[in-house]
């Protein structure tokens, strides 16, 4: 592990350059203007002092606002070790300044090989956690196959994405999952608003800041309608772009359909697109079949967690030419034909692996989330079974209502008489 100028009071960490820290801080400090939910919270945790002598082992994208997360729960007394769900969305600058300003354990670079990735985790666990945070269930994964041992020690944890609930879903079913994880990601806190919002303004602003494309008139193709692909196709839609979307789900295609977006296979959409987004959770969405009848200069990117959404292994054998980098994160492989595809962020997560991912107001009430539930399972933990549990839903509604608050909004209270109306069956039409 790198230790640059260490201390003794410098925590053990890998990260890139720690000549970042004070630029990180000050982005850090940015984005907590944005998140007063999280810092009212961060108050509540000075004085209650919930996570004494807890460990907590992170894997998530170490970005402004993951930092802030980082922050608060060691504000309630947690020792925190944390490293990276994904090689490109980690900001250099971010890790730095949380390991030198703010005294957390990070094991971090952009850009790490799959050998590193894979060993900042195994890092992150080395502190023996009894919490987990995770995102995309790849440490979790971890303690389940490599890292067993540690498993006992584990009283519960939290889990930020679709696609690893997905994941613990099916751990879950299959009696693989031997402690209690707990769905951050399906509060309505954070998937109507999180997933729709951040994720439709933050792809949209990747492609843009790697490409300067000028999305009004063309066509820009979603494939997935769940909320993150509900907002890329609303967002663009309001920025005058023509949008496809591509289902497998009849429901959720019909859902398309009546909100006025054109709705068809991926084959044929690959020949009218000028831009794709996939958001689906799934793999190889766009491939071989696909690539052939794109048209020249077409864009693809995906904002799914994992990088097999486009199969870029066949891009990469099959390109006659690959001009790298050509611009930010834009990689451009030309086909036998003259046909040039553009692949942003490596196919990686794009709105973090080419910009800055969710603006810092709804992570505000994700993260929020993230740090009730683990101060809700230091006391509760011992009451779940192993397996995949829900956010109580007092959780979700007061980080609703905090937020709300934040922004100058306020809603009714119920008459006596219309709360006796609501919880009675007596009363007839």
């Amino acid at each position: 592990m790198t230790t640059g100028s260490i201390t003794q009071t410098t925590p053990r960490h890998d990260i890139a350059d720690a000549s970042l820290a004070a630029e990180g801080r000050k982005r850090i400090e940015w984005a907590e203007r944005n998140m007063p939910v999280l810092a009212q919270i961060r108050e509540r945790f000075i004085e209650s002092q919930p996570f004494t002598g807890v460990r907590i082992s992170a894997c998530m994208h170490v970005t402004t606002e993951t930092a802030n997360l980082m922050r608060t729960l060691k504000a309630g007394g947690a020792e925190i070790a944390l490293c990276a769900s994904n090689p490109l969305s980690t900001q250099d600058d971010v890790a730095a300044a949380l390991v030198h300003e703010y005294g957390i354990s990070v094991f971090a670079r952009n850009a790490v090989d799959r050998d590193g990735y894979y060993s900042h985790i195994n890092a992150a666990l080395d502190i023996e956690p009894h919490q987990v945070f995770d995102d995309g269930c790849d440490l979790v994964n971890t303690l389940h196959t490599t890292r067993t041992e540690l498993i006992p020690g584990i009283t519960g944890g939290c889990e930020e994405t679709t696609t690893g609930v997905i994941r613990l879903s099916q751990m879950a079913k299959d009696g693989a999952l031997k402690f209690p994880m707990i769905a951050v990601n399906d509060t309505d806190t954070k998937h109507m608003f999180d997933n729709r919002y951040g994720t439709g303004q933050s792809t949209l602003d990747a492609v843009f800041r790697s490409t300067n494309f000028l999305l009004a008139g063309r066509i820009l193709v979603v494939a997935g309608f769940g909320y993150c692909g509900k907002g890329v196709a609303e967002r663009a839609k309001g920025m005058g772009a023509d949008v496809i979307v591509t289902e497998i789900d009849p429901t959720k295609a019909l859902d398309a359909m009546m909100q006025g977006f054109r709705v068809m296979p991926m084959l044929e959409a690959a020949a009218l697109g000028d831009v794709f987004i996939t958001v689906t959770g799934n793999r190889d969405v766009l491939r071989e079949e696909h690539f052939s009848v794109m048209k020249d200069g077409a864009i693809m990117a995906n904002s799914g967690h994992f990088d097999i959404e486009i199969d870029v292994a066949w891009l990469e054998q099959k390109a006659t030419k690959k001009n790298l980098k050509i611009r930010h994160q834009t990689d451009e492989y030309v086909m036998a034909d003259g046909r040039r595809l553009l692949l942003l962020a490596e196919g990686r997560l794009v709105n973090l692996g080419a910009a800055e991912g969710h603006p810092a107001a709804v992570m505000d009430m994700s993260f929020s989330d993230q740090a009730l539930t683990a101060q809700w399972l230091v006391s509760e933990a011992k009451n779940l079974a192993a397996g995949l549990h829900n956010v109580p839903s007092y959780i979700d509604k007061e980080v609703a209502k905090l937020k709300l608050k934040s922004m100058g909004g306020e809603i009714d209270v119920l008459t006596p008489a219309q709360d006796m109306y609501l919880n009675s069956w007596e009363h007839g039409s």
